[in-house]
């Protein structure tokens, strides 16, 4: 039987673990950057879809805008008709 002394156990179960935690931490480094990619490829995809709020807030005030001219067009008529 061959004898060992503790520290080359010590360093074979050091080892052992440290490569196997290492060999594990590639994968999740590999997800996370995948991750990161998909995530910006989202944002990119939401960025074509959707509006801003000063987007929005510039088209209801330009609206709003359109239907003051309006009224003050229908007032002026009712106003012409009246006399």
């Amino acid at each position: 039987m061959i004898r060992m002394d503790m520290s080359t156990v010590w360093s074979s179960i050091l080892s052992l673990v440290s490569g196997i935690l290492l060999w594990g931490w590639k994968g999740h480094r590999d997800e996370v950057v995948r991750l990161q990619i998909l995530l910006n490829r989202t944002r990119e995809e939401i960025a074509k879809e959707y509006v801003t709020k000063q987007e929005v807030h510039a088209d209801i005030n330009r609206l709003m805008d359109r239907l003051d001219n309006l009224d003050s067009k229908l007032d002026r008529l009712i106003e012409g008709n009246r006399k």
